[in-house]
């Protein structure tokens, strides 16, 4: 069984696996559209966290995992309660760089759930994510790794990027002084 991850399952896939390879699905982008109120946020106050939303000539760099057949069912038990907060699993063709491709398990949360936040400004997702904070850390630390992660696999990802960088905006006008004046 191949999973595959986009988000925080890329720099933390907390679970045993025996391949991990750079891998993309068609149709599908990356947004910041998913509220986290057990990991980067809590109820009242979301985090912000990735979500898959359709777009027909969109795609998605991640990396997929490929478990044993004899640690299916505890991945998923784990996967599972890690991804309760309104994601739910998909099949999806994954495509290899080297031209094969193979099917996997992805998480995605779609706006039928309750924690789903939907499209926003990203000035607006930046200030969210800017100050929310739940039992797995703050929601800057969440988009520093996938930021991280992304680069490292040499992925670029113009939605995540156009985020890290607003967000960084708004910190270094914090950092200004005020005008004496």
């Amino acid at each position: 069984m191949w999973i595959f991850g986009y988000g925080s399952l890329i720099w933390n896939p907390s679970f045993s696996y025996h391949h991990r390879r750079l891998a993309r699905i068609d149709h599908w982008v990356r947004r910041f559209w998913q509220g986290s109120t057990d990991h980067r946020g809590v109820p009242g106050y979301p985090g912000r966290v990735v979500t898959l939303v359709p777009k027909p000539a969109g795609d998605c760099w991640g990396v997929a995992y490929k478990c044993g057949k004899s640690d299916n069912g505890q991945v998923l038990k784990g996967l599972d309660h890690r991804e309760k907060g309104g994601y739910h699993r998909e099949w999806v063709k994954l495509n290899f760089t080297d031209g094969s491709t193979s099917r996997g398990l992805v998480y995605m949360a779609g706006p039928d759930n309750p924690d789903y936040l939907g499209p926003a400004d990203k000035d607006d997702i930046a200030s969210q994510i800017l100050s929310a904070r739940g039992p797995s850390g703050s929601n800057r630390e969440y988009l520093r790794n996938l930021t991280r992660a992304l680069r490292t696999l040499g992925v670029s990802d113009s939605h995540v990027f156009s985020i890290e960088s607003k967000l960084e905006t708004q910190i270094d006008k914090e950092r200004l002084p005020l005008d004496p004046s």
